[in-house]
């Protein structure tokens, strides 16, 4: 039986390259993958690109709530089905997602962040860890070397923990995410919280 596997991390830890080496992988044995990406990710359109320069075609641009289930069709022959900025997926997608595993025994790999900069779960991050067969954590560093946890949102180089949360970082506002550890994350917090 196939699995459902999520691989999650904070920002800037690799999570498309890894996605797009994975597609390689089996690609170069002669299998067939499918790429899905949601569409509230608007960074590279319908492709997916890595902070390291890779970039690869979409099959699949996600809407927020549409079905995976009107894809089932094209499943004949995959071999693997590749999920980026999962996070931004819903219940139900991520429940999709499940079927394919244990219907179709086609693995499916899941990558996206874990929390949101306020440190909040993601709704699709929350229901993978209830489904996964398997949790990966990918790591990454904080600024100050640790091991980085969170993702905190600077806007025109200042934290804030305001705003919507699918805030696409470059989108708008000069805003960007910076992955940190614990104790640099409630640095940040407490100096914000005290202006």
């Amino acid at each position: 039986m196939s699995k459902l596997y999520f691989r999650y991390g904070a920002m800037n830890c690799g999570k498309s390259s890894a996605l797009m080496q994975v597609a390689y992988n089996y690609e170069q044995n002669n299998k067939k993958v499918i790429v899905i990406k949601s569409e509230i990710d608007t960074k590279g359109n319908n492709y997916l690109e890595s902070r390291i320069g890779l970039k690869r075609k979409v099959d699949i641009l996600l809407k927020e709530n549409e079905s995976i289930e009107k894809y089932y069709n094209k499943l004949d022959e995959i071999s693997c089905v590749l999920v980026d900025e999962a996070q931004f997926l819903s219940e139900k997608q991520v429940d999709e997602l499940y079927y394919i595993t244990k219907y179709y025994n086609i693995p499916v790999i899941c990558y996206g962040l874990k929390t949101d900069f306020q440190s909040k779960l993601f709704n699709g991050s929350k229901r993978l860890l209830e489904l996964s067969d398997e949790l990966d954590e990918l790591i990454t560093i904080c600024r100050c070397g640790k091991r980085a946890k969170f993702n905190a949102r600077f806007i025109n180089d200042k934290f804030t923990l305001k705003g919507d949360t699918n805030l696409i970082d470059g989108s708008v506002n000069n805003v960007k995410y910076i992955p940190l550890c614990g104790k640099c994350y409630l640095d940040e917090k407490r100096k914000y919280e005290e202006e």
